[in-house]
């Protein structure tokens, strides 16, 4: 999901990114034994599973990675009658409308999508698109802060209107950012046409405090982020995912018993994140192929450590870490991608005169 994979100890977990430098153009006909994948920043796979796709299929696996989820689908947009490469990976269900009414994909079944889990599905029998993986984006609260004030934590969107946490919640720009727009989503699904911008307005006039993204947010403004960081910041609730807590432990050294964070799990927003063939991908055999990779029961069970997503195919398995220090949500808000289509664009436009200006 977007830049909250922690990327600084990332090179001591051997993984790796696939950034490519130099030409943006995308991956011509001739040029058959290259597939050409085009992701957002948080794009993490383990060197020895791309190896074996190389191996098995024949390609090598060139990768572009392009800014945070919002930005690679409109720069995807704007490329899309001469693509960058052969396929799209990280559009997630808020913005799978803008990618679709665009025209970015062209209609592939991946090999295996048959056992992806029937919710994560989108796109009925078109199969512009193929679901990959599945994270909840929630609030999070720094422990020893609730700890040391003798107060507990947040656990609904109810509390965070509360008196006690005022001035103690950072968010990100839903016009930006899209564990902000997930935000504001689960806002929505929750308090309805009717009830979300009343609720809003009690949130800004509780502190909220809104920045342009999740790296701003967590890194410099949260109180209980490792980060790298030689000050920390001053909020102990943020918006991030419910998979950061393990990424917290499993980053640090010394790995702590207990995960330093701890998630708000009636705030949770359930995203999923899609990847399809481009329109005009010049390998479309070589995509086809990756995009069948990308559903293998071996790729999937290598996401949750490399990107802190959840597999969507039946029976991958997640590490034992992960789920101990960040399980799903147990009943996250959801809503429909026809719905998030219909409303989105002038939902973010209430959003930013209620919450920024």
């Amino acid at each position: 999901m977007h830049t909250k994979t922690f990327v600084a100890a990332a090179v001591g977990l051997g993984l790796v990114t696939l950034s490519a430098c130099g030409s943006s153009g995308g991956t011509s006909a001739a040029d058959s034994k290259t597939v050409t994948l085009v992701s957002h920043d948080s794009w993490k796979a383990s060197k020895s599973v791309i190896a074996e796709f190389e191996k098995s299929s024949g390609y090598k696996v060139r990768v572009l990675t392009d800014g945070d989820a919002g930005q690679a689908v409109n720069k995807a947009i704007l490329t899309k009658d001469n693509p960058q490469g052969d396929v799209f990976f990280g559009v997630d269900n808020t913005l799978l409308s803008r990618a679709l009414d665009n025209g970015l994909f062209q209609p592939y079944e991946a090999k295996g999508s048959d056992r992806i889990e029937a919710p994560y599905r989108a796109d009925g029998a078109k199969h512009r698109v193929t679901p990959i993986d599945t994270g909840d984006i929630c609030v999070n609260y720094d422990k020893k802060y609730f700890a040391d004030h003798k107060l507990a934590p947040p656990a609904t969107f109810d509390d965070l209107v509360k008196p006690q946490y005022r001035n103690l919640l950072v968010t990100e720009d839903a016009a930006a950012s899209s564990p902000g727009l997930g935000f504001l989503l689960g806002t929505a699904a929750k308090y309805g046409d009717g009830g979300w911008q009343a609720y809003w307005k009690k949130l800004r006039a509780n502190g909220v405090k809104v920045v342009s993204g999740w790296e701003q947010a967590y890194d410099q403004e949260f109180s209980g982020s490792a980060g790298g960081r030689k000050a920390k910041g001053d909020r102990p609730l943020v918006v991030s995912y419910a998979s950061s807590p393990p990424a917290e432990v499993i980053y640090a050294q010394p790995r702590p018993k207990t995960a330093p964070t701890g998630v708000a799990q009636g705030t949770c927003f359930r995203q999923v994140e899609y990847a399809g063939l481009l329109a005009n991908a010049g390998n479309t055999k070589g995509g086809k192929a990756f995009l069948d990779f990308l559903v293998s029961k071996r790729f999937q069970e290598d996401m949750p450590l490399n990107m802190f997503v959840y597999p969507v195919l039946q029976g991958a398995r997640v590490p034992a870490e992960f789920t101990q220090y960040g399980p799903q949500a147990k009943d996250p808000e959801t809503m429909a991608p026809e719905r998030i289509a219909a409303h989105r664009d002038q939902w973010v436009k209430s959003w930013t005169s209620l919450a920024v200006k």
